[in-house]
């Protein structure tokens, strides 16, 4: 299990993480999540012992990381893909690891075979694509058979196989009784992967909870309606004040009122319904929703199609033709 208590990181004036508190669980996958800046990555580093915190406690399996006896057999961690010496082999790679955490040499083809690389692991890594990296990457957080692992945006570079083998890898370590803890921006594949979620902006906790109670709680769910007089309906709904959104084959996606007072309204009114679906949002969404007050940086409005674009190009070039007589 990882612990973090009341931890708090400062680089001079910033902070980087703030009287951050939460659990990793062995048994399920758990997302770590959060805006660039947030403060995942420094908290995975304190983690890991590469960080010391300037308050509060981390730990794995109730002790630092820099006291555990031998950590490779306990903690297994991906951090970047790319930080490895380039002019060895594969196999080279992981043979030196592998001896310096007193790990028998036949686990090195071990993890070889199970993250893909024999046929690559007599190349120099230096020729590997980002993918081939994340694949040696994870061998070398697997080399110890660790009970605790940390990823941080793993699937980075994979092909949609090696997406779906990442996501099936995790599933199944998680399923031996294993902590693990992976970050992604990819919300997708953490909705398709992760259990539980942890949620940070701004170096504070803002979820803890499982992926299906976010998007439950979310305000970005809607209702799914069919009707052969969806027309009528969405008249009736908009002019109460309710967001309605028809489909090109007349389907109403109904934000903001629940299934059950649709129904009401519908009957009310004389409306057969041949569909009333409650759609949880997304994780996407969910976490949108979350962390908007949270995101370090906004991007600038955009004209919102390619007329407007090629319209304000226009007056550019006329506004300087002008200028120019």
């Amino acid at each position: 299990m990882i612990k973090v208590h009341d931890v708090t990181k400062r680089y001079g004036d910033t902070v980087a993480v703030d009287r951050l508190s939460f659990e990793v669980r062995p048994g399920i996958v758990t997302g770590f999540l959060g805006p660039n800046g947030a403060g995942k990555s420094t908290t995975m580093r304190m983690i890991l012992g590469l960080d010391n915190p300037n308050r509060g406690a981390v730990t794995v399996n109730g002790r630092r990381y820099g006291d555990l006896p031998a950590p490779m057999r306990e903690v297994g961690a991906l951090l970047d893909a790319r930080a490895i010496q380039g002019g060895r082999t594969a196999r080279e790679h992981l043979r030196w690891l592998a001896q310096a955490g007193g790990i028998a040499q036949r686990r090195v083809d071990e993890v070889i075979e199970v993250v893909g690389l024999t046929d690559v692991a007599e190349r120099k890594v230096g020729g590997f694509s980002l993918g081939m990296s994340q694949r040696l990457g994870i061998a070398t957080a697997l080399l110890g058979d660790p009970r605790i692992l940390l990823f941080d945006e793993p699937v980075n570079g994979l092909d949609p196989e090696g997406i779906v083998w990442i996501r099936n890898l995790l599933k199944g370590l998680a399923a031996e009784g294993r902590t693990i803890l992976v970050s992604s921006h990819l919300m997708s594949e953490m909705e398709e992967t992760a259990d539980h979620v942890l949620v940070i902006g701004r170096g504070r906790l803002i979820a803890d909870m499982s992926v299906r109670d976010l998007t439950q709680r979310s305000s970005m769910g809607d209702v799914v309606v069919s009707s052969p007089r969806a027309a009528d309906l969405a008249r009736l709904l908009t002019e109460a004040g309710v967001a309605v959104t028809a489909s090109a084959d007349g389907v109403l996606a109904v934000a903001g009122l629940e299934a059950a007072r649709i129904g009401e309204v519908a009957a009310a009114n004389g409306v057969v319904l041949h569909q009333l679906t409650p759609r949880r949002a997304s994780l996407e969404a969910a976490f949108m929703e979350l962390t908007r007050d949270s995101v370090e940086y906004h991007a600038g409005a955009m004209p919102a199609d390619a007329t407007a674009l090629a319209e304000t190009a226009r007056e550019l070039t006329e506004g300087s033709s002008s200028n120019d007589r």
